[in-house]
């Protein structure tokens, strides 16, 4: 979660664009301690609460369909660093083998569990461990597969300043993704190209915007809102 010094950053993200934002946490240290030391604890508290429901969904999932209960799918979070996610399997065994990267609506690779399951975004709930060992934060940039980090322009690199979140203002105003890329996959454009050019941009307007409005109050509130 701390900040590193201007010339410990990746080369790969040393630009005009990331140090612009750099500049801007750099003057908000201190919160971001705070942000860290509230990820831990809320972290911890949660997954204790948390662990009843943990247990039934493990079990509705492993008597759905065949495979893991949790699916590790390899993501980017702060400076480039690459980390396998936790989250509730949705899909069939294999999914990102034989599909897109992203989901779309009526998706026929989702589970009938895995579907009631997302519709609540219980699927997100494990990624309260990536919290707790530091890959993840509860507010940030959602982390993305290598594939999309590597379409990034030299302005969205700023966002692997901070680690990668379970929410944020884009989750919140995207969080039917799935329909949007729907609406523009055709023939012409698959639905990874959809979303690198389409949706990818837009989003990245809200992660961007975050760094000069962050507050860990404001995080606060933004976790409020994801609930609601």
């Amino acid at each position: 979660m701390l900040l590193r010094k201007w010339k410990d950053i990746p080369e790969f993200m040393k630009n005009e664009e990331v140090r612009k934002y750099y500049d801007i946490l750099n003057k908000k240290r201190f919160s971001l301690i705070l942000k860290r030391f509230f990820d831990i604890v809320m972290s911890m508290i949660l997954l204790l609460i948390l662990s009843p429901i943990f247990l039934v969904l493990a079990i509705w999932i492993k008597i759905d369909s065949q495979g893991p209960v949790f699916y590790r799918q390899e993501r980017v979070t702060q400076y480039g660093k690459i980390f396998r996610i936790f989250k509730f399997r949705t899909m069939i065994s294999n999914a990102d083998q034989i599909g897109a990267l992203v989901t779309t609506q009526n998706d026929t690779r989702i589970t009938k569990v895995g579907e009631k399951i997302r519709k609540c975004r219980l699927d997100e709930i494990p990624q309260l461990i990536n919290i707790l060992i530091g890959d993840m934060s509860f507010v940030g940039t959602r982390p993305e597969v290598r594939k999309y980090v590597d379409a990034y322009t030299d302005e969205m690199k700023a966002t692997l300043l901070l680690p990668a979140g379970v929410t944020s203002s884009a989750s919140i105003s995207y969080r039917d993704e799935d329909e949007v890329i729907s609406k523009y996959v055709d023939n012409k454009h698959s639905i990874d190209d959809v979303y690198i050019e389409k949706i990818l941009p837009e989003k990245m307007k809200y992660n961007l915007n975050y760094f000069y409005k962050y507050t860990l109050a404001k995080d606060l509130i933004l976790c409020v809102k994801t609930i609601l």
